[in-house]
């Protein structure tokens, strides 16, 4: 018997629970109008106003609808010609009435379509001025994926459709408020058996918009892998290798098996949302007819005139529909604001903004210093660097060796400030690079990666994303460009600096590996104030001849240059001033070429066998 009584008051919990999450609909109300605010002031306002007119037309159709038939009743049975004017002058002004709610009603939808591109590149826009402000570890990390895609989904909509269902709310609330009045010139009861009709639907409608949430917010991952599915199949960089291998047939059949995941779980909800919300909606209109019946039995016993049954039955029957209308709305603001967290979550998601401001060194002209630096990657158990300690003068090349896995990415990417050493220190001229401005600092760093961007821009573009300052300065290009040994094939392109790259435009041209690393070295000389130049295998896809001839020709215009190169070969790595070989995130030998051979240690037994495969 207790077991009953318990399990009574657990379903009269369910919707006091349901309706307390309810609650907190208005929690990004206000963020989000503001939002809309400033997207576009003037457009805000005409829909507030047209809101606000909606909300007041029903119930004045409704009103002279009943004037209507009572004045056509009292014309048919007076035959007196003013009379009948009386209810053609009503028939005209409820036509008026309907004309206007009809113009507002398009003037919403005109407005919250016109509001919607906007909001959508505004919040587009705020996520992307968000991810320029992260750094390179929250790039690397799966979790800020699934963050920014979930903050992405749905995010240029629900700002405005919170906003739309808070003016609608409003709208229905004012209209409540007159039906409310006309329905208690009928009776009090009308009123209560109205408001309570509306709830069961409301109560389905907010329960499974927070499972559709949850659901959501689960399976984010694998949404991210069906997107990832898509762009192997359908991207002109991955075409080669999927036809070549023949992966086509296996990456759709994943595709496949990921949608009927999603799908399966889409299907069961959907479902049973639709079973209980057909089932909680009979409710209503069981109430509905059973209020029909009160008002036709008062009607035949000549208790209320046939003008207001005819308004009684119509009002109460937009009531309910405003009703439901106004708790499905706060149960949308619900779902709004559930998606709206994510957005806001990771807009506000607080980022350590670099502290330095530095300008200048306190021992100039002192080069770069590691001292007794070690690095761990996040999640990682083991450090990818340990205890790495050199210095790198002004002018001296230095080179990095070693196996893939060492460490020598890492070390440029420490070097560069994308990371930050968890013991140790990096300095520059005497000062710890924490303490440097980092705008200042990276304008003395030239950079080329083995994994560089290939631009879908114009070559010119191309080498000039290398000083956004000078992108588009032609007279920078071409110094850059001779500097990067990529000059003559590009004046013999058909438009030279001006021709497209890249096969996603029309007209674009694609270029071969050399070439294109060609140009990645002229970026890196976009600088021309840089003094600190960092080169991640920069000629991995040029022939032996070709490389030969950009290091001597590169040795020669970096004089006055700190240089730091990563290279597997070794007849590039013995003309730096100082080698360095890695061995598990280490430092197992450094000096120079001819020293390291006369040691007789890792580095002379890797030359020797590079050395051998050419004899």
């Amino acid at each position: 018997m207790s077991k009953q009584k318990k399990h009574r008051r657990l379903r009269w919990r369910f919707p006091v629970r349901e309706i307390s999450q309810s609650l907190s609909v208005f929690q990004y109300s206000g963020k989000a109008l503001g939002l809309v605010w400033t997207t576009n002031h003037r457009l805000t306002v005409v829909l507030a106003i047209l809101t606000v007119v909606a909300g007041l037309l029903p119930a004045v159709v409704a009103y002279v609808g009943k004037l209507i038939v009572d004045s056509v009743v009292l014309a048919t049975q007076s035959g007196i010609t003013s009379d009948r004017l009386t209810a053609f002058g009503y028939v005209g002004l409820e036509a008026i009435a309907v004309i206007l709610l009809a113009g507002t009603q398009k003037g919403q939808t005109v407005c919250q379509s016109l509001l919607r591109v906007l909001l959508g590149q505004r919040i587009n826009v705020l996520i992307l001025e968000k991810a320029l402000t992260l750094d390179l570890p929250h790039f690397e990390d799966s979790e800020f994926y699934d963050k920014m895609n979930q903050a992405r989904r749905g995010a240029s909509t629900r700002p405005l459709s919170l906003v739309t269902r808070t003016l609608g709310l409003g709208r229905d609330i004012l209209s409540l408020v007159t039906y409310g009045g006309l329905l208690l010139q009928f009776s009090v009861w009308a009123v209560i058996v109205l408001a309570l009709a509306a709830i069961p639907p409301f109560i389905a409608e907010t329960r499974f918009a927070g499972e559709a949430f949850r659901l959501f917010h689960r399976r984010t991952p694998e949404t991210r892998q069906q997107y990832y599915l898509e762009t192997l199949i359908a991207r002109e960089d991955y075409a080669k290798e999927v036809q070549l291998y023949q992966l086509g047939p296996l990456m759709l059949q994943r595709y496949h098996r990921t949608f009927e995941q999603i799908y399966q779980e889409d299907r069961n909800l959907t479902i049973r949302k639709g079973f209980w919300s057909y089932l909680l909606g009979l409710l209503s209109t069981l109430t509905f007819y059973a209020a029909y019946a009160w008002i036709v039995v008062e009607t035949i016993a000549n208790r209320i005139s046939l003008g207001e049954m005819t308004m009684y039955l119509m009002v109460f029957r937009q009531g309910q529909s405003t009703f439901s209308s106004a708790l499905t709305a706060i149960g949308g603001m619900y779902e709004d604001n559930l998606y709206l967290s994510n957005l806001y979550e990771f807009l506000e998601q607080e980022v350590p903004q670099p502290e330095g401001r530095a300008t200048r060194g306190l021992i100039p002209n002192d080069g770069i210093r590691f001292e007794k630096v070690t690095f761990t990657y996040p999640g990682m158990s083991q450090p990818a660097l340990r205890d790495i300690s050199l210095h790198l003068k002004p002018g001296e090349k230095l080179a990095l060796v070693g196996k893939n896995g060492s460490g020598k990415t890492t070390l440029i990417k420490l070097l560069t400030r994308l990371y930050t050493p968890d013991t140790g220190r990096i300095l520059l001229d005497g000062l710890d690079l924490q303490e440097w401005d980092i705008k200042i600092l990276r304008r003395r760093i030239g950079v080329i990666f083995q994994n560089f961007v290939q631009y879908q821009f114009t070559v010119g573009e191309n080498v000039g994303v290398g000083d956004v300052d000078h992108l588009e300065d032609s007279v920078r290009w071409e110094v850059a460009s001779e500097k990067g040994m990529a000059l003559p094939f590009i004046e013999s392109m058909p438009q030279g600096f001006h021709t497209q790259l890249g096969r996603w435009f029309r007209g674009g041209q694609e270029l071969s590996g050399g070439q294109w690393q060609k140009i990645a070295l002229s970026r890196a000389f976009m600088r021309s104030g840089a003094d600190i130049l960092v080169l991640d295998e920069p000629t991995a896809a040029m022939d032996a001849e070709a490389e030969m001839q950009i290091f001597e020709h590169f040795r020669t215009i970096t004089n006055n240059q700190m240089v730091v190169l990563i290279s597997h070969r070794f007849s590039t790595v013995r003309m730096a001033d100082n080698i360095v070989v890695m061995t598990a995130g280490e430092i197992v030998e450094q000096g120079t070429h001819q020293e390291l051979l006369e040691k007789g240690g890792k580095y002379a037994r890797l030359f020797s066998i590079q050395a051998a495969g050419y004899q």
